[in-house]
């Protein structure tokens, strides 16, 4: 039967594209050049930009196709094609808040200068289909022009769901309540990224200097560099299968995104009853309203036979149902995806001036997007949030509120001038780390008092404290003073949180002696510790592994105890069982003692890079080669974020933080360089698959090659896309 179906697909692929099709492709092609540089990033050349988004297409498909797909797969709700009855409830999720058919209406009513592109994006992606016939597709045999319409965001998580989940989905089909919304769960996450500007008042070359840092999972965005003959010239990182470039750079203006909790979404709790003639309806305004209701079928595999499961899915007029509490059915009111969105994705990168970004902030169609933001002429600026309803603040919008009522409705938007914003501080300098916007540029922030909550619910974080110390602390910066700070190591959490140790350790001395003395040398050796994360740091061991321990405690106890760490942390910690916090100490030394033959092993020994394939998922295998890895996890208030955990192995290995790194400086000719996690290419037969792997872990950058003559000077290969060598 696999065979068959196997078969099968491949005919569907071969059979999807006609000759006309075909021959329009090649003649594309023939105006396209990509030229690959020394670590394989595409440099895409092309008279027009949509011959630009073809080759930009292309040249991802060429460097990992599957994860292409992947992200279309996710977008447009068809998961469990490829991967199972165990995604169902992940794809009724996004087809119940994205709705597909007016992305196809989008399309349809699109402007001729985006249909081209969109046209182009669809056109490069099955050209390299038809060209690479032994690539299979897991589900997608055909990309259409209107699946980006689905993804117009750029984040790792445009999605907004006011915080629901498909297992929040699941239990309302099974008639289950939520648990709950709020809380930390104690486990190492991906918070965000990290973005400054500094303007020329602070910068040693009298330049604007601008410092990119998304944390993602590894390998989730590539490097890529566009220039047409329409005035596109953009280079930075995109988000694989999307055509424009998300966080970067062009010749005149830098554009950083960090995640927002800028309230971009709400929760309704809705009254629904039966009708006399027994239709569920709704409570509005002292009335009974019925529920709208529609069939969603979620196609599935099962061991090579296509599957299906129909669910009835209902809606009121603020949105989808997407789950249920204390007998209140909850739906949400948001907009995920947009003609907008996308319009202002890709003309951000062709903007030239802060009038012009400004401009482009104006179609206020970016829901997960805080942009920091600096350009030649020696501009710098923050925007907190982008889409923003404007509400009644006398109610509490963190929480599901009343459906039943008007007074809960939108009243309108938010204009660009309304959101929380810094503009050319006289400080010279702008930080965000996913952390609150009144922080953003020390005292120049902007004052909390003058805005709403609902616009600005972030807490403060580790990282924020650390970013707010390193740029306050010089005078000027070079790129490589700007490089320095963006990588200083200092774990500011622990300045909160050994202090609480070193406390509970001198009190179990008289009442726990024998746990006095387990840990007497390891509290030494984090008493010396100056709270930097190194390689060789045994201090760092023993810190880490102890707080995450601590952490997943207070998970199981309280998870609410941990959501604004930089003021809980320590008064949380003080007040804990003194033997816990010590009893915790003893059994990380154990552990790490068990997988490492001593407790006295440094950080790097255990923290480590390696890049096997195993199709999308990380496998790891501590027999085979790794890098050591210095950096620790942005919950710990690093910089450099590094995630990692166990898999099952007696080291741990990285799975994400730092992703795409690169400092800027903006003049008459901009100079930059950057590093890349591992490498641009997900075919392990590649040369860059893992080469900047060793430059990574040591935080060394390459130049970048932002203008032609000097691509030109370090051409690897140049050719139009359907002439390369398949799998380099």
């Amino acid at each position: 039967m696999r065979t068959i179906l196997i078969i099968a697909a491949l005919i569907a692929t071969s059979s999807s594209f006609g000759q006309t099709e075909s021959s329009r492709w090649q003649e594309r092609a023939r105006r396209v050049t990509i030229i690959r540089d020394p670590y394989g990033v595409p440099h895409i050349y092309g008279k027009t930009d949509a011959d630009c988004v073809f080759g930009l297409m292309y040249a991802q498909c060429e460097d990992d196709f599957p994860r292409v797909e992947d992200n279309y797969l996710t977008s447009l709700g068809r998961r469990a094609e490829a991967y199972g009855e165990g995604s169902v409830y992940e794809d009724l999720l996004m087809r119940l808040t994205v709705d597909s058919a007016e992305a196809v209406s989008d399309y349809a009513k699109a402007p001729a200068w985006l249909k081209a592109l969109l046209d182009a994006y669809a056109d490069g992606v099955n050209y390299y289909l038809l060209k690479h016939p032994d690539v299979r597709p897991r589900a997608i045999f055909k990309f259409q022009p209107w699946y980006p319409l689905m993804y117009t965001d750029g984040s790792i998580s445009a999605l907004q769901t006011g915080g629901l989940t498909e297992r929040d989905l699941r239990n309302f089909y099974e008639s289950k309540p939520i648990v709950s919304r709020l809380g930390n769960t104690g486990e190492e996450k991906l918070i965000g990224s990290n973005g400054f500007a500094i303007a020329p008042s602070k910068s040693a070359s009298g330049k604007a200097l601008f410092y990119i840092n998304p944390h993602v999972t590894f390998y989730f965005r590539p490097e890529v560099h566009m220039q047409s003959g329409e005035g596109l010239h953009v280079y930075g990182a995109v988000t694989w299968g999307q055509f424009f470039v998300y966080q970067g750079f062009n010749e005149f203006c830098g554009f950083m995104h960090t995640s927002s909790q800028a309230d971009a979404a709400d929760l309704y709790a809705e009254t629904v009853v039966k009708g006399a003639d027994g239709r569920l309806m709704y409570a509005y305004n002292g009335k009974l309203k019925p529920m709208s209701e529609k069939q969603v079928v979620i196609k599935y595999s099962d061991k090579g036979v296509m599957r299906s499961k129909a669910f009835t899915a209902y809606a009121t007029h603020h949105g989808p149902v997407l789950g249920m509490q204390d007998g209140k059915w909850l739906t949400l009111k948001t907009m995920n995806r947009s003609l907008n969105g996308l319009m202002q994705s890709w003309l951000r990168t062709k903007t030239r001036s802060l009038a012009e970004y400004t401009r482009n902030q104006g179609y206020r169609a970016n829901l997960s997007n805080n942009t920091v933001y600096a350009d030649r002429d020696g501009n710098i600026a923050y925007w907190h949030g982008n889409y923003m309803p404007r509400r009644d603040s006398s109610y509490n919008w963190d929480l599901p509120v009343d459906g039943s009522t008007g007074k809960t409705e939108w009243k309108g938007m938010h204009e660009v001038k309304e959101l929380v914003q810094v503009i050319n501080p006289r400080n010279g300098w702008i930080q965000n780390t996913n952390n609150t916007p009144f922080s953003v540029s020390g005292p120049e922030s902007p004052n909390p008092k003058k805005y709403p909550r609902y616009m600005a619910p972030d807490f403060e974080n580790f990282r924020g404290l650390n970013a707010v110390r390193v740029l306050s602390a010089k005078e000027r910066f070079s790129m490589d003073d700007l490089v320095a700070a963006g990588y200083d190591p200092h774990l500011t959490a622990f300045d909160t949180s050994l202090p609480a140790l070193f406390a509970a350790h001198e009190k179990i001395r008289t009442e726990e002696p024998a746990l006095y003395e387990a840990t007497r040398e390891q509290i030494g050796i984090l008493k010396a510790w100056d709270r930097n994360a190194s390689a060789n740091s045994i201090a760092a061991n023993l810190a880490i592994h102890w707080a995450e321990k601590m952490n997943r405690l207070f998970a199981e106890e309280d998870p609410e105890l941990l959501t604004d760490l930089t003021r809980s942390y320590g008064p949380v910690l003080r007040d804990t069982d003194p033997t816990k916090l010590v009893g915790a100490l003893k059994e990380a030394s154990e552990m790490i003692a068990a997988n490492s033959g001593t407790w006295r092993t440094p950080w790097g020994d255990v923290n480590r890079m390696q890049r096997i394939v195993n199709g999308l998922e990380p496998r790891h295998d501590d027999a085979a080669p790794s890098l050591p890895l210095g950096r620790a996890s942005s919950q710990w208030g690093m910089l450099p974020s590094l995630n990692s955990r166990y898999f099952g192995t007696k080291k741990r290995y990285a799975y994400g933080g730092n992703s795409f790194v690169c400092v800027v400086e903006f003049g008459d000719r901009i100079r930059a360089r950057s590093v890349l996690a591992g490498g641009n290419s997900g075919d392990p037969r590649s040369p860059h698959f893992f080469d900047q792997a060793t430059m990574y872990a040591e935080g060394k950058f390459k130049d970048v090659l932002f203008y032609r003559e000097d691509v030109m000077k370090h051409v690897q290969r140049s050719y139009h896309p359907g002439e390369e060598k398949s799998g380099h």
